[in-house]
């Protein structure tokens, strides 16, 4: 039975050897939402971005996608189900083309659709279209994260997980990501937005969680958060 639900995280526990990142995070993602995840560096966002998508395993706790427990499935069968990681730094592949690196996004989901996918890509990217044949190294900063972005899309995701998407880039392309971010967000994808650039965050998402040593401090509508100045100042630094 399907319920408003896409990514339920429940009792979350993860970590590095004796080291316990993540210490009973329990978070939600709806149909078309965009929550956004906060915290300072070292909080556990990465981390928490590993596990959902099955790079790191958890020690305990509950990950369910669309009502199915993933937390002990691999990278590529969460792939498959249409959960989509847009890690932080990019990590495109320097030495092939724009179009080379948009294909392999298509590789585990949607591949017999690569075509259309990519032609929406380059509607939302023009830059990309134009540079379809360069060598992904040789983009600016900016264009490397919308060819990350793109790669990510390609997979048609159903939920795609942004881990600093605005690391990095000039005040002007900051502000062309979060517009970015709303419109993929109309096009009835589910957006995990997690950040340290706490303003604009809270402008484009509905919801937010703020992450401090490891555990969810605060929870809200994105609205009340971004009007509350002293939990803005005590969790996050502003």
């Amino acid at each position: 039975m399907q319920t408003d639900v896409l990514l339920a995280v429940q009792g979350l526990h993860a970590g590095y050897g004796e080291t316990e990142v993540l210490r009973g995070v329990d978070l939600e993602v709806g149909y078309g939402e965009i929550v956004a995840v906060l915290g300072s560096n070292g909080v556990g966002k990465s981390t928490l971005n590993r596990t959902i998508s099955g790079i790191e395993r958890p020690r305990a706790g509950v990950i369910r996608f669309d009502g199915s427990a993933i937390e002990r499935e691999s990278p590529a069968a969460i792939v498959a189900r249409g959960l989509i990681h847009v890690p932080e730094g990019r990590r495109i592949f320097p030495n092939l083309s724009v179009r080379e690196n948009l294909d392999l996004g298509s590789y585990r989901r949607a591949a017999a659709r690569r075509a259309q996918n990519r032609d929406r890509v380059f509607a939302i990217f023009p830059r990309l279209a134009e540079r379809q044949a360069q060598r992904a190294g040789t983009l600016s900063g900016g264009e490397q994260q919308m060819l990350a972005i793109g790669r990510g899309l390609m997979a048609e995701p159903r939920l795609i997980i942004l881990d600093e998407p605005s690391l990095g880039l000039s005040p002007r392309l900051v502000e062309e990501l979060f517009a970015l971010i709303e419109r993929i967000d109309a096009d009835g994808v589910a957006v995990l937005l997690v950040e340290q650039n706490v303003v604009q965050s809270l402008e484009v998402a509905d919801r937010a969680y703020i992450l401090a040593e490891g555990q969810f401090v605060m929870s809200g509508a994105a609205a009340e958060i971004g009007a509350d100045p002293e939990l803005k100042r005590a969790y996050l630094g502003m």
